[in-house]
């Protein structure tokens, strides 16, 4: 048994060292699944911003937001705080791995608002967006009474 364990860190340490810190480099998190019009457009407005995608993998709903993690040094690509490290970074398994774990499979993939905006024409139709153009020129017309 402590052959395995210790075959096991033996490994863990080696596919770390080629690494990089893939899995310190991003975060994702569950959002709401979008039930109308205006919960796509949140997403789209999400989407706008650098670094951010959303994705659906087995049914639900994520945001994935690019940002290094600040203990992870730029020097070795280890964690500065490895002794502390959060409850997350403790769970993080090596069949979860990024850099040896399989591709993700994902349902959908939004990289950008132009894709959430075609995904919107074919969800609610070509004329998705007349109903922004509408709220502005009536936010025109309010203005000049």
């Amino acid at each position: 048994m402590a052959a395995a364990k210790a075959k096991t860190k033996s490994r863990r340490k080696i596919q770390c060292d080629k690494c990089g810190g893939l899995c310190c480099r991003y975060f994702a998190l569950p959002i709401d699944d979008p039930e109308d019009w205006d919960d796509y457009d949140d997403m789209r407005w999400f989407l706008c911003h650098e670094d951010i995608e959303v994705f659906v993998e087995e049914g639900d709903w994520y945001i994935n937001i690019k940002n290094k993690c600040k203990y992870l040094s730029d020097k070795n690509y280890k964690c500065d705080m490895y002794d502390k490290r959060p409850k997350i970074c403790r769970g993080y398994k090596m069949t979860d791995c990024d850099y040896t774990g399989k591709e993700y499979d994902y349902e959908l993939h939004f990289t950008n608002d132009h894709q959430m905006e075609e995904y919107m024409k074919i969800k609610f139709g070509d004329k998705v967006l007349d109903k922004l153009k509408k709220k502005k020129r009536r936010r025109k017309k309010r203005k000049k009474r």
